[in-house]
């Protein structure tokens, strides 16, 4: 979304757009954060979703890094949509694991609150994204689809 919004923006202008994604990463990332220093995130919990928010912090940085760098360059040379697409793919695997690890761990919602918690809502940020991403990927599928001539009737 960076990407396509920053192209609205001329490009002599963009140094707000990275205020504003600079601003949403720390919103993205704080709390992640936050709960990673909690002392009760620490507590057993049956499912590693401690791993699963280090691994959500390492690939919100990684988004926040592509969206810098596309709102930078211009053009964007092949092999970054190449690494970014490969990265796209290894997000919504990464989205994946969340939720199964969260919809496998109600029981640490009393051992490990914010942790849990915070898993749920990155399960959903990820469900919200995973499904614009499709139908946006299938918009661009028929938008590519060659044209069809209609069928004449010769009776």
């Amino acid at each position: 979304m960076a990407y396509h919004s920053s192209r609205w923006i001329p490009r002599n202008q963009r140094l707000k757009f990275q205020i504003v994604n600079a601003v949403f990463t720390a919103l993205v990332l704080v709390p992640q954060f936050y709960v990673l220093g909690r002392p009760k995130s620490t507590r057993y919990c049956r499912q590693p979703l401690l791993n699963n928010l280090s691994t959500s912090i390492a690939v919100s940085f990684i988004a926040s890094g592509f969206a810098v760098i596309f709102t930078l360059i211009d053009p964007v040379p092949q092999s970054l949509w190449a690494a970014y697409h490969v990265f796209g793919l290894l997000s919504c695997g990464q989205g994946l694991c969340t939720a199964i690890l969260t919809l496998t761990a109600a029981a640490c919602a009393k051992t490990t609150p914010e942790l849990y918690y915070t898993s749920l809502i990155l399960t959903v940020a990820s469900t919200f994204s995973t499904g614009f991403f499709m139908v946006r990927g299938g918009l661009w599928l028929t938008s590519k689809r060659p044209a069809t001539e209609p069928r004449r009737n010769n009776e």
